[in-house]
């Protein structure tokens, strides 16, 4: 009986996890009842056209930026985890981007920092490559235009397994 119970707790926390999960969310759902299932997003943005982005980050410590855009019928049209490396290339537009680009695809960076070798802010990102803990650095310049980004490697999780 206990046995029978602990088993059924695990399958009902799996399910609830799958729900709350944003890339699981399917195209065509409603907007409050994506809400319903995801809960309050992190942040919002307004889209042309009268959408709508919902997104849902788990940083400054997690790995993971899931947009799901809303389109001005109130309905999921696009799903997707940005914190991708395959994705950086054509999503990142140097030269174009501002700031508001970039919070609009990433959210608000675990970290922004500063160099001596570049003018302006270093914004990082915590992600996930094969399993490998990386770092995302989009360079903003004082304009807030973005000037370039690079990927690296998350040098602390050196020091934390030490």
């Amino acid at each position: 009986m206990k046995r029978s119970w602990l088993a059924a707790v695990v399958v009902a926390s799996a399910l609830v996890g799958c729900a709350s999960e944003p890339t699981r969310l399917p195209l065509g759902t409603a907007r409050d009842q994506a809400l319903q299932q995801l809960g309050t997003p992190t942040a919002t943005y307004p889209l042309q056209g009268g959408g709508e982005r919902l997104q849902y980050s788990r940083a400054p410590m997690g790995f993971e930026v899931s947009n799901i855009d809303v389109d001005a019928s109130g309905h999921v049209v696009s799903v997707r985890q940005e914190l991708f490396e395959g994705l950086f290339d054509s999503t990142i537009k140097p030269g174009v981007w501002r700031i508001d680009d970039v919070l609009r695809t990433y959210g608000r960076p675990y970290e922004i920092t500063r160099v001596t070798s570049f003018n302006g802010d270093i914004w990082t990102w915590r992600y996930k490559s094969m399993n490998a803990r990386r770092l995302l650095y989009i360079y903003v310049r004082p304009d807030g235009v973005v000037d370039h980004y690079h990927t690296g490697d998350d040098l602390n999780v050196f020091l934390i397994n030490r």
